[in-house]
């Protein structure tokens, strides 16, 4: 019972909006701590419900194993406990997830997100090896990452089921479906979860229909950069207004096309430059994207001041 009520605790930090900002570095991957924090002090400001560090969208197979350290500490001492830090700690050898587990943990973080990365095609046993001696590397809770879309390996409902049996394995960020299909989802994933166990999904334009299925989370590439407008969309949601949901997605809807079309990670990277948050360059080889679709951007951003 006490067991069952530890897990129950932990998995109430993959609740809400976790907001995903970009890692800003300099064309040798050396992390920029100043922009990082001027980004991090918007999402405190704003009251996002938790922050997820080195994310996809923070760059965090992109990053050395020093400079995710760094930036672990860096945000730890802007954030300066006001929001709880779930921190990516996705690496192809298992030996290096756990050291990477045990940094966030000395680092201060709160919880850790673990993806599937590989090279070489896995199994479901190697996947649940993996995630097994990565969760029993600190007492930190984990989030199961499941992005097939990058990772080339999607976690079904009945490997889900075994890693939630897994201590300190707590919860599951999936990628969202379409309003129809996702009830549906939802309901069919909670049956085959402990009660406990803490739902949550990805992919923003979905994330809104995700969270009115009854979603505990939202895991958000805007609200790293747009925290405001992501909020009121996520409240209104959690209360169930489709109404307003559907007014404040309307905004949104010019971002999500890009998003769709440019890829999320490239267009936030170029709205926070465009927005004088940051300076820098995407990780090669990925480009910086055309003066034009800068200017795109830009239309779409002014389209959430409705918001």
């Amino acid at each position: 019972m006490l067991d069952a009520l530890a897990k129950e605790k932990k998995a109430l930090l993959f609740h809400g909006l976790s907001a995903f900002p970009i890692t800003p570095a300099d064309d040798n991957g050396r992390i920029e701590v100043d922009p990082l924090c001027r980004l991090l002090d918007r999402l405190s400001h704003a009251g996002v419900d938790s922050v997820g560090l080195l994310g996809s969208t923070g760059s965090y197979m992109y990053l050395a194993r020093a400079e995710r350290r760094r930036a672990m500490e860096a945000a730890t001492e802007c954030l300066g406990g006001r929001v709880p830090m779930i921190v990516s700690v996705g690496a192809l050898r298992t030996d290096d997830a756990q050291e990477l587990a045990r940094d966030a943990q000395a680092a201060g973080a709160d919880g850790l997100l673990l993806a599937p990365v590989s090279y070489t095609p896995l199994t479901d046993e190697e996947v649940f090896q993996h995630y097994s001696a990565v969760a029993g590397a600190t007492d930190l809770p984990m989030c199961v990452y499941n992005n097939p879309g990058t990772t080339h390996f999607s976690i079904g409902n009945a490997l889900l089921e075994r890693l939630a049996s897994v201590p300190n394995i707590v919860a599951v960020k999936n990628p969202a479906q379409p309003l129809p299909e996702m009830w549906a989802t939802h309901e069919m994933l909670k049956a085959a979860l402990p009660s406990d166990f803490a739902i949550g999904y990805s992919g923003d334009w979905n994330a809104p229909a995700a969270l009115l299925a009854g979603g505990a989370a939202w895991y958000s590439v805007v609200a790293g950069l747009l925290p405001e407008p992501s909020l009121k969309l996520t409240r209104a949601a959690e209360a169930g207004d489709t109404a307003e949901v559907e007014r404040i997605d309307g905004c949104f809807a010019p971002l999500w096309a890009l998003f769709k079309e440019l890829s999320s990670y490239r267009v936030v990277h170029a709205a926070a430059n465009a927005m004088g948050l940051t300076n820098t360059r995407p990780p090669r080889p990925i480009l910086p994207l055309t003066t034009a679709d800068q200017e795109r951007i830009i239309a779409a951003v002014h389209a959430l001041d409705q918001v």
